[in-house]
């Protein structure tokens, strides 16, 4: 039994287990169906650009549509949303196998395919990601990150060799109805998971404000914004080995499937190295320093590919880029879920996603019309100028520390009384907090309700000020708004007990002999006569 410290930790966990065996399965067929459709494209078109764009197809949708996936995952049971995901993507699948079969498919069709397999795992991927951390307690997620990205790269080391193989046997038809019988080992471990949602006495939140409060809070939370940064140059540079690396197969190294299978084999290795050497690397180093040795470790090797003709020396290049690959992306993971509470997890996950990817698709297709244009060697070592860029930006912004954070709810805020009959939606509702700071202590009372400011707007208020009065200089008053009273116990419920150090340093602060008072108001707007009977008269039209 492997023991905390260990990489296979989370292996102790038994539904991790059994859904990240099931992953190898579906990771594996995956792998082989983007052989068979990397390599089918090469055949049926003589455009660069469209072998690059199969790699883009993939990546667009979930640059696309992986916030609303991630307000789904969020609101909805992370489980059947992963079921749905995979359904939906073993159809595709099937049908992609049929066309190719009977010699339907031509280069916009495979793309269409493609694409829509893409949005599969756009669905997928934010539900699974911030399904781990409900399969593992928190001090095992570092770890669950790194077998993830272990186990696809696993996969990764023979699959595409296994895939080229089999194209080279039996045609891409043959690959691809590989990959349909994967999908249902995943399925079936997803269906023996009983997993029990958390409780929840508040309703659901309507999807666009689950995204707006996704994106506001991303927006609001710097620490992931820089994550996101770098995640997107991470994507747009590194994209070219994965894009180009059919046409380094074929023109760079004089090879055929099989060569491009070994090649992203040895890719797949490297990153297995990498997951493996991750534990160790973030005890002895600072995540910067690991994130700078991936985009440089990266260069060289692809620079490495650019000059190669030996299919050896590409393969240690693929290697490197492999060990980079991992590294990079499971510490980006992995920051964004130690820096966020379990309630936007995954909307903030499909963000980083979405800038990643996002990158991903554009560097696919920048690259792609690079290597149309000037050659692939010359795209090869474009990418590594841009990869230096990406290394040096995190001198001005620095992928942030693990912090030993607490976003566990507070659970301190319970509804107070009310004289009034409120219904969840009544509203806008406008709170008002007083404070009494001695004219010594208003430098520091500012400083904390610039960090208070943050955090209210993050998890939801609106119109947030800061007033003094006139008068009585010493008396300060907070106000915001939120749009009804359901969204005003829904905006005290998300506050952490991090977030609590915020509220006893303003409490310390604070000079009156009873704690800082809070009005609770509900805003209501008077209107001329004649106006109100043009009101009521549309209200008595619209029963």
């Amino acid at each position: 039994m492997p023991d905390r410290t260990s990489p296979l930790a989370p292996f102790r966990h038994d539904t991790f287990r059994i859904i990240w065996i099931a992953s190898l399965a579906s990771n594996f067929g995956g792998l082989i169906q983007s052989v068979g459709a990397a390599w089918m494209m090469t055949s049926i078109s003589t455009s660069v650009n469209m072998v690059a764009l199969v790699q883009a197809s993939v990546t667009l949708p979930i640059m696309l549509f992986s916030l609303i996936s991630g307000a789904l995952a969020d609101s909805f049971d992370r489980r059947r949303i992963m079921l749905v995901a995979q359904v939906f993507m073993l159809v595709v699948s099937a049908l992609l196998t049929a066309f190719a079969w009977f010699g339907l498919i031509t280069p916009w069709l495979l793309l269409m395919f493609t694409f829509l397999i893409g949005c599969g795992t756009a669905l997928n991927n934010p539900a699974w990601q911030a399904s781990v951390g409900d399969m593992v307690p928190r001090e095992d997620l570092p770890g669950a990150v790194s077998l993830n990205s272990m186990g696809f790269n696993m996969t990764r080391s023979v699959g595409p060799a296994i895939g080229g193989v089999i194209v080279a046997a039996a045609g891409a038809a043959a690959a691809f109805a590989v990959n349909t019988l994967t999908y249902f080992a995943l399925i079936t471990a997803l269906l023996r998971w009983k997993r029990t949602p958390a409780p929840n006495a508040l309703p659901r939140e309507p999807l666009a404000r689950a995204v707006g409060a996704g994106l506001r809070y991303v927006a609001m939370s710097p620490n992931i914004l820089k994550v996101m940064l770098r995640g997107f140059l991470f994507g747009l540079s590194a994209s070219a080995i994965l894009a180009l690396l059919p046409l380094v197969a074929r023109d760079l190294v004089a090879g055929g499937p099989l060569t491009y299978g070994v090649l992203l084999g040895a890719f797949g290795i490297g990153a297995i190295g990498g997951a493996l050497l991750s534990a160790r690397l973030r005890e002895r180093l600072a995540g910067e320093a690991i994130v700078r040795i991936a985009f440089l470790g990266f260069a060289l090797s692809a620079v490495m590919a650019a000059l190669s003709r030996s299919e050896i020396v590409t393969g240690l290049a693929m290697l490197m880029s492999g060990a980079g690959w991992v590294l990079a992306l499971s510490l980006f993971n992995t920051t964004v879920q130690l820096s966020t509470p379990r309630w936007v997890v995954a909307r903030a996950l499909s963000l980083y996603q979405t800038t990643t990817f996002g990158g991903m698709a554009l560097g696919s297709w920048v690259w792609g019309a690079a290597a149309e244009a000037y050659g692939p060697s010359t795209a090869l070592v474009a990418s590594a100028v841009v990869m230096l860029f990406g290394a040096a930006v995190g001198l001005r912004f620095a992928l942030p520390e693990f912090k030993a954070l607490n976003l566990d709810p507070l659970g301190r805020f319970t509804e107070p009384m009310l004289k009034l009959d409120l219904k969840p939606r009544s509203g806008p509702i406008v709170v008002m907090i007083d404070y009494e700071i001695d004219l010594a202590d208003v430098e520091a009372f500012l400083s904390i309700m610039t960090e208070r400011r943050r955090v209210r707007i993050r998890d939801g208020a609106g119109q947030w000020t800061l007033m003094r009065d006139l008068e009585r200089p010493e008396i300060w008053t907070e106000t915001y708004h939120v749009p009804t009273w359901v969204e005003y116990v829904r905006h005290n419920q998300r506050r952490t007990q991090d977030d609590a150090a915020i509220h006893e340093q303003l409490r310390a602060l604070h000079r009156g002999e009873n704690a800082p008072y809070v009005h609770r108001m509900i805003e209501r707007q008077t209107i001329l006569p004649h106006e109100y009977e043009q009101f009521k008269r549309q209200v008595d039209i619209g029963h």
